[in-house]
């Protein structure tokens, strides 16, 4: 079977795969000229680096408005077929293979794949255009400024091929897609199998791991094109509910393997996948996984890299966020304004880290947003539903696209279908339905605050009665907490953004040629960040009332230098002294 799904674009239905990344040749396309046969394909890039950045070998400066991709593909082995993905293309992606045209996809957050194999006959090129208009405020654009020079808080654009090209064979009778649905309560787990076309005269074959106990050996009758089966887990006793959960800080995990076989006993396809038996909800006032109550200790998390923009340089560079998160005492991270590579969550399922996953927000409000925003959210959610790590969606972001949804009534309801549609299509995990204010349901409040003082912080949220005034009072900026001013009743409250403290950012700036850097304070030297750092998160401890807390930021990130780490993941200050302060042990 598939090894390693922290190496694999798809770690939650693995098969043998072969990465197109590496060189394609390449066109700049700004004027929209460009044909499919007739584009003059003039220079190379490094796939999957965006061409903006300077890890493509293209570092285009300006706008682009779009891009043409080439390079040749393998024909299939002998009687499979050849289906072709991509982890994600900024933003609209159209592909012809053999010269054929053979998908459309609009979104540049989400995965989409493509049977390729009509087309590509004894082997052929694939081309690929993407679309991306670097003034269209409606799209789903996350921080990706529409000036020429980042601005403020907004980065360089990320434009065309930005997460891994792969290519995959599989039979004509093959499994399409896998979802798990687990009770941690019963030990009891749930699968939906989904296959290509409808199937007969086979059986899907189950077998559930725990490490190297084998805890399930299933076998059902396939007849049509979905399978949905429950198995029980474990012996039931006391310590199997123990040692078998998913729990923050131990990623304990069930490894499956399915197989689809005819009764003959031929193999038709196997594929790797696992779950976790862990459960999300609000109770209290608290976050509680598997019942219990977690204490949300979060940082503000970007996903940039200085040469690579918004794709990791490589896996490694995944896993060396997440142990400095974690080493910082942090029990996870809220991805802000970017879906993150799928090995990224496999990492953190893995590790036992808590992702909040947030949809790129539009910038202008209007229909062509709203239904982009429709469309794109819930292949957002489809996307990231299987894996245990993720404990809470994020539609919106501090009215961004929904600027004036307290007196617009399409506003309002922009922010009420977006949370449903992740109830809709997942219904396990919490919804912060637009984080920061202005809020419209959900049973996750997230407030932003950047007050320096850590008296005024503390004071603003110690007790229940002192939360529920922040939750139903209109703030020092005007903005309501919640728009319905329904209270906390129901809810966890959480200071999902606070601090944002630069370093000498005032020394840093200044020149010609630099952008002004950007933090919501500055500290004057490490240790003056590290009281500042100490007495935030102190405030944040001393409130009885508070589920958690999110730190901007992990990272410096262009010119947002408020980051605890610099671009290349230096930490500013002592990092055992930053643990102490974000577990509140001084």
């Amino acid at each position: 079977m598939p090894s390693d799904p922290t190496l694999h674009p798809r770690p939650l239905l693995r098969r043998p795969w072969t990465s197109l990344e590496g060189e394609w040749e390449f066109a700049a396309d700004p004027e929209l000229t460009g044909t499919v046969g007739g584009v003059a394909f003039d220079r190379r890039i490094r796939v999957p680096y965006a061409p903006e950045t300077p890890a493509s070998g293209v570092h285009w400066k300006g706008p682009l408005r779009r891009a043409w991709y080439r390079r040749s593909l393998p024909a299939p082995a002998g009687g499979r077929r050849a289906v072709l993905h991509f982890g994600a293309v900024d933003r609209i992606c159209d592909v012809w293979v053999g010269g054929a045209h053979v998908a459309r996809h609009e979104g540049g957050y989400t995965p989409f794949s493509v049977d390729v194999t009509d087309a590509l006959g004894d082997g052929a090129d694939v081309v690929v255009r993407a679309d991306d208009d670097p003034l269209d405020l409606a799209a789903p654009r996350g921080k990706q400024d529409w000036r020429d020079e980042p601005h403020a808080i907004w980065y360089p654009r990320t434009t065309g091929i930005w997460r891994t090209p792969w290519l995959e064979q599989v039979p004509v009778r093959h499994i399409a897609d896998v979802q798990w649905h687990v009770d941690p309560r019963t030990l009891r787990v749930d699968v939906r199998v989904e296959f290509a076309a409808p199937v007969s005269g086979a059986r899907l074959h189950l077998r559930l791991r725990a490490g190297d106990r084998l805890l399930a050996d299933d076998a059902v009758r396939v007849d049509g094109a979905v399978v949905e089966r429950t198995v029980q887990v474990g012996d039931g006793g006391l310590d199997d509910r123990e040692r078998l959960l998913w729990e923050p800080g131990r990623g304990r995990l069930l490894d499956a393997e399915l197989a689809l076989v005819t009764d003959g006993g031929e193999v038709l396809d196997e594929v790797a996948s696992y779950t976790a038996l862990r459960s999300v909800e609000v109770d209290d006032g608290r976050l509680l996984v598997n019942g219990r109550p977690v204490p949300l200790r979060l940082v503000l998390d970007q996903g940039y890299w200085p040469d690579t923009g918004a794709t990791p340089p490589d896996p490694a560079a995944l896993r060396r966020d997440l142990e400095l998160t974690r080493a910082l005492g942090f029990t996870g991270a809220r991805k802000h304004q970017k879906t993150e590579d799928p090995r990224y969550l496999a990492l953190a399922d893995r590790m036992g880290l808590l992702v909040w996953a947030e949809m790129p927000s539009a910038y202008r409000p209007g229909p062509t947003a709203t239904a982009r925003l429709l469309r794109e959210w819930p292949e957002v959610v489809a996307a990231h539903r299987g894996h245990p790590s993720v404990v809470a969606w994020v539609p919106l972001n501090e009215s961004w696209g929904v600027p004036d949804a307290e007196r617009d009534v399409r506003q309002r309801a922009l922010i009420t279908a977006l949370a449903a549609s992740a109830d809709a299509l997942d219904g396990t995990r919490p919804v912060s339905a637009n984080d920061g204010w202005e809020a419209r349901g959900g049973s996750l409040l997230g407030i932003h605050d950047y007050e320096q003082d850590p008296a005024t912080l503390a004071a603003r949220y110690r007790s229940r009665e002192d939360l529920e005034r922040a939750a139903t009072t209109r703030r020092g900026d005007g903005h309501l907490a919640d728009l319905d001013r329904a209270g906390t009743a129901g809810r966890a409250v959480v200071l999902s953004e606070f601090g944002g403290v630069s370093l000498n950012a005032r020394a840093i700036g200044g020149a010609a040629d630099r952008t002004e850097p950007w933090g919501y304070a500055d500290a004057s030297s490490p240790d003056d960040l590290l009281v500042r750092y100490r007495a935030q998160w102190a405030a944040v401890h001393a409130s009885e009332a508070l589920a958690g807390a999110c730190w901007t930021q992990l990272t410096d990130t262009y010119q947002e230098v408020n980051g605890l780490l610099t671009t290349d993941r230096v930490p500013k200050c002592d990092p055992g002294e930053l643990r102490r302060a974000t577990l509140g042990q001084g």
